[in-house]
């Protein structure tokens, strides 16, 4: 039964059962851009946000690019955990009923061999970031996930094992 004003939510079957993990990672791979939560270093211990671009790697791992000379980078130097708010485009019109997720985890710089292919999901889902990624401040920066909290709309919603996220069918390879 559908409520007016109310919009379905699809849930994607995954082949391992937990359909939460498939829609969880189909909402960021779908997706490009986030809000990051880091822990502030002024004033220290609230959360500090920045709307940031991001780009799924084979894993559903975000790919940010990031700056050192941005405040969250120097919060993460701090402090490497954080996490990323993905969410619906509808999510502003209707945000009980559009899916959203925090992806929680530590933001580790990314290094070769990961380098050239985390450099390219990136670049491949925002090109007009080339320019930024060859300034000698800007450096590649992956979230690897230790948790996730998914909400498919309104009364569906639970914790997704990074487990069952990363085994979860993905959209992009």
């Amino acid at each position: 039964m559908r409520r007016a004003g109310m919009r379905m939510i699809l849930v994607v079957n995954g082949t391992g059962g937990d359909s939460r993990a498939a829609s969880a990672r189909a909402l960021v791979e779908s997706r490009g851009l986030g809000i990051l939560c880091t822990n502030s270093k002024r004033p220290p211990g609230y959360p500090f946000a920045s709307v940031t671009p991001y780009a799924a790697d084979t894993l559903g791992r975000p790919v940010l690019l990031l700056s050192r000379l941005a405040v969250h980078s120097k919060n993460l130097v701090q402090d490497s955990r954080a996490s990323l708010l993905v969410f619906e485009e509808s999510t502003e019109s209707a945000p009980l009923d559009s899916a959203r997720l925090n992806l929680l985890g530590d933001v580790a710089l990314i290094r070769e061999p990961e380098l050239d292919d985390a450099r390219a999901r990136y670049l491949a889902r925002h090109p007009d970031s080339a320019q930024w990624a060859e300034f000698g401040d800007f450096a590649f920066y992956r979230i690897d996930v230790v948790d996730i909290y998914y909400v498919g709309g309104f009364g569906a919603m639970g914790w997704v094992s990074p487990d069952d996220y990363r085994g979860a069918p993905g959209l992009r390879k």
